[in-house]
């Protein structure tokens, strides 16, 4: 009976779309369910007793929709409230996105010089830090904030100039960079050669700031590492649903704000287009 559950997903807004996308295409005959807290997004400026509030309570809309397993599509609600869910909910799998994105990292550097962007809650938290040292203990981590980027990809705007001078304003310091006046930006210390997007609405600025970073630099996205652990996670519980075959699992949408918003900028990060009526509106 369990295994024909629903996998539940949560973020602050669209941005755990591409966590929700990577899971679809790894396991697709899985039901999904994911919910976008957009009414209260950013979390990442939050204290973090504000962001486990609002992570229990959107967790628990999806728990009274009968999940069997539940993903925290949120570096920032991964980083402060994980533990908390994990608590509320002993009998529930409960994932986050940062362990998975940590290993994706310590895999993709040779040099061990690891740069993690991601909002200024999440940096505060030293949480992707915490996590790469638990794997690579020598490995040098710097974390930089970076909260315009949410904002810039909830307006969908993912490319383009100003998309570039707010990466290159993040980055100076780190990469060698042009700064646009005959001058150019320093590193102070050697250049790291693996960028975690430590926040689920980066990935789709990823060109952008590839562009100011270089190709010396690995981008690491932690949707597809994400997806490989819920999948193991399924099979360590028995929980993987062996039923459905080769027919594609059913996805539910569901958002505390704006459903027209959501769609039309929840097709950027789920890489198809969304119609304003497969959103419900839910009140947590």
């Amino acid at each position: 009976m369990k295994a024909s559950m629903p996998i539940g997903v949560f973020d602050s807004g669209v941005g755990g779309l591409t966590v929700l996308s990577a899971i679809s295409k790894k396991l697709a005959g899985e039901d999904l369910i994911y919910l976008g807290d957009t009414a209260r997004l950013p979390y990442g400026t939050k204290s973090v007793d504000t962001i486990t509030r609002y992570a229990l309570q959107a967790s628990a809309k999806l728990v009274e929709r009968g999940v069997k397993l539940l993903v925290v599509a949120c570096n920032t609600a991964s980083a402060a409230a994980l533990p908390a869910l994990q608590k509320a909910y002993p009998d529930l799998p409960v994932l986050g996105v940062v362990e998975p994105g940590a290993r994706a990292a310590c895999a993709a550097s040779v040099n061990g010089r690891i740069l993690v962007l991601a909002t200024e809650s999440t940096i505060k938290n030293k949480a992707y830090q915490r996590a790469i040292h638990a794997i690579q203990p020598k490995a040098e981590v710097t974390g930089v904030p970076c909260s315009l980027f949410v904002a810039l990809a909830e307006e969908g705007w993912v490319n383009g100039p100003i998309v570039e001078s707010v990466a290159k304003e993040y980055l100076k310091g780190i990469f060698a960079l042009d700064s646009g006046d005959g001058g150019s930006h320093r590193p102070v210390q050697p250049e790291p050669d693996c960028l975690v997007l430590g926040c689920t609405h980066f990935p789709p600025l990823a060109a952008s700031i590839k562009a100011v970073a270089g190709n010396g630099v690995t981008l690491v996205d932690s949707a597809e590492s994400t997806a490989l652990t819920v999948a193991e996670a399924l099979a360590a519980y028995s929980l993987l649903n062996a039923n459905r075959g080769s027919t594609p699992g059913t996805i539910s949408l569901l958002t505390t704000d704006n459903e027209a918003r959501f769609a039309r900028t929840g097709s950027v990060f789920m890489g198809r287009h969304i119609l304003e009526s497969d959103v419900e509106l839910v009140c947590l």
